[in-house]
């Protein structure tokens, strides 16, 4: 109950500047929650998770914030990004740490420059693709993904109904043209 009474006072705050985008963004990501099988509550906590990493990232080095990523479902963390070194890739970690109800993390950080924008494209490109081919396959309930690309490494972290079903989602990130490699961190449902 916390949770709605918590986003119902975010919506009512963003109405002042411009309800009708809001209280439809909000009820979509809501429908998208509801959908997936972590549910809305679980959807809602690692919402709260993915936020709290980013403010306390920000307040300890905007360089460090803008450089990691977030993924959270069900409590676990997979940090993507790189930073300019190992210290910063453990400060991130431990950030990640320090954040109630975060269950894991995995730290796929890597150190050296941000990609540039022609990779970002190339990797967004990838993303888009693997999406699209996963919305498509009927065997594979897509929602419970979540897809991050970098450099070609394709980042999957999410729900797998079955060791089958993320078997399939493997081949097709292998599969689509582009990607180097694929990390996944998807929980298979026990």
């Amino acid at each position: 109950m916390r949770h709605l009474a918590a986003a119902a006072l975010i919506a009512g705050g963003l109405c002042v500047t411009g309800c009708v985008p809001v209280l439809v963004g909000a009820g979509a990501t809501g429908a998208v929650m509801a959908s997936q099988d972590r549910g809305l509550e679980q959807g809602v906590d690692d919402n709260e998770i993915s936020l709290e990493i980013n403010r306390k990232l920000a307040a300890k080095d905007g360089e460090l914030f803008k450089r990691v990523s977030t993924q959270v479902q069900n409590g676990r963390v997979v940090l993507t990004g790189f930073v300019r070194n190992e210290t910063d890739s453990a400060a991130a970690s431990k950030v990640a740490w320090s954040v109630g109800g975060v269950k894991q993390v995995d730290n796929e950080l890597q150190t050296g420059n941000p990609t540039s924008f022609s990779e970002k494209a190339d990797d967004s490109l990838i993303t888009t693709k693997l999406r699209t081919t996963l919305l498509a396959d009927s065997a594979v309930a897509s929602i419970n993904y979540s897809i991050k690309t970098i450099r070609g490494t394709v980042y999957l972290s999410g729900i797998a109904q079955n060791r089958d079903e993320l078997n399939r989602v493997m081949a097709h990130a292998r599969g689509v043209s582009g990607v180097r490699n694929v990390v996944s961190n998807v929980q298979v449902k026990s």
